[in-house]
């Protein structure tokens, strides 16, 4: 061998190659019951039926088998507060109050920087726990949380996404920051973090209500000023929400025009929740090319509302989409969970999301969203080899429930309504294996014990 990194996995293999929202699902995937899949210095370099490629693999490089497992881009996640981890399963109030309550208290201590590694920690070990191997992530108003934050997923070589909250009004005077610090404060991180391996940096105005019209334009700014740099911020997830929104910023259009005033709607946008968007924000994103996220577990534990996702994917204007867990409103990281989530939420409105469209949603969709889909997403050459190992038969409900299963599409079904960490056999990063459930050291550095 030379110094090449080579790795090759084996099991069934699940590919998502067009979208099923725009094409029968049929066409919008391929599978091999009995694959493989050769990794490269972290990226894909082939995938294909065992009997056709096995001869392409090294002779000192053992196969990793998963029998019986489905191989599978690993979930993104398109968003999350990593420091709401501590206040997940929060009892008993609507948005408004539960930010009051329960979330600016918990952020606050993330002054600590050893309070903000050890969420860190945490955090990032049960993401991959939950095969979720990228995601847009809320830091706090606090610059440690994000150094915290940045420096534990570069560990795992993890591409993610994230930024320091931005607040200037309407929130705990401890967690509030002048205009001009904010811009201060996210161009040392942009410089520290932007691009630095594979972390990415999000300019993140909390939401509209925490932020006036200044830091909005400062954010605009920082867009403008620095190449490839993502925004995310919250939107129209609360009735009483966007009626706020309306008197703080009465000579503005809508919701959305608060943000697009200042130079913040555009690819690489992300808007999290959107419930309460009109016909004219949602041909907004569609021609801007910014994302929702659609998060049905915080949705519904807040009683916020019904995400309308058929509406938001209206091939006459589609706007990207990806899905979201929202913890700490979110009740699971598990994408397996949000998907099942998710499908309640379309049946509600008349709606029946099959399991194609969900899994894509978790994968090449939100990569998709994030502009991220010319490298993840995918179980293709050339792709960066960021896999999650499904286990159908976890536990002895779900082996019941699979003997009975007739189609691929089925067994993916049963497991997105069933399944939920228990179902994620391996997580690989970058073609590294950092999880693995059957080890008696689950997680693993790039190169180190972690």
């Amino acid at each position: 061998m030379t110094g090449r990194r080579v790795r090759a996995l084996r099991g069934r293999t699940l590919d998502f190659t067009g979208n099923p929202f725009e094409q029968a699902a049929a066409d919008c995937f391929s599978s091999e019951p009995d694959g493989l899949v050769i990794i490269e210095d972290g990226r894909i370099t082939a995938t294909g039926p065992w009997n056709e490629l096995r001869h392409a693999v090294p002779e000192d490089v053992p196969v990793e088998t998963y029998p019986d497992c489905i191989l599978s881009a690993g979930f993104i996640d398109c968003h999350v507060h990593y420091p709401q981890l501590g206040m997940i399963a929060a009892h008993g109030e609507q948005l408004l109050e539960w930010l009051e309550k329960y979330t600016f208290p918990t952020e606050a201590k993330f002054h600590d920087r050893a309070h903000a590694d050890a969420a860190a920690r945490l955090f990032m070990r049960e993401l991959l726990r939950a095969g979720t191997t990228t995601a847009a992530v809320y830091c706090t108003v606090h610059v440690q949380s994000v150094e915290a934050f940045f420096e534990e997923a570069s560990r795992y070589d993890a591409c993610m996404i994230a930024g320091q909250s931005l607040m200037d009004r309407n929130a705990p005077t401890a967690m509030l920051q002048t205009a001009q610090q904010a811009h201060d404060d996210c161009v040392a991180l942009i410089g520290r973090w932007h691009r630095r391996g594979r972390q990415l940096y999000a300019v993140t105005p909390r939401f509209a209500p925490s932020s006036t019209e200044a830091l909005l334009e400062v954010c605009g700014t920082l867009l403008r000023d620095h190449d490839g740099l993502y925004m995310q911020t919250h939107i129209a997830e609360s009735r009483a929400e966007v009626e706020w929104v309306s008197r703080l910023f009465p000579t503005r259009a809508n919701y959305l025009d608060t943000y697009a005033h200042a130079g913040l709607v555009g690819p690489r946008a992300m808007l999290g929740h959107g419930i309460h968007l009109d016909e004219p924000e949602l041909c907004t994103c569609h021609a801007t090319g910014a994302a929702l996220a659609h998060c049905p577990t915080s949705n519904l534990f807040l009683g916020s509302g019904l995400f309308r996702l058929f509406d938001a994917l209206d091939p006459d204007r589609p706007v990207r989409v990806g899905l979201g867990t929202d913890i700490g409103a979110g009740t699971s990281l598990s994408q397996l969970r949000t998907m099942g989530e998710a499908y309640k939420v379309a049946a509600l409105q008349g709606s029946r999301l099959g399991a194609i469209q969900a899994y894509w949603l978790a994968t090449l969709g939100a990569a998709r969203a994030l502009y991220l889909d010319d490298r993840l997403g995918r179980l293709a050459p050339g792709y960066a080899a960021d896999i999650v190992v499904l286990d159908p038969g976890a536990t002895p409900l779900l082996q019941a429930r699979m003997a009975l299963c007739e189609s691929l599409e089925e067994r993916l079904f049963v497991l997105m309504t069933l399944g939920d960490e228990r179902a994620v056999r391996a997580t690989y990063v970058a073609g590294r294996r950092v999880y693995d459930r059957e080890s008696a050291r689950q997680f693993t550095y790039a190169g180190a014990a972690a």
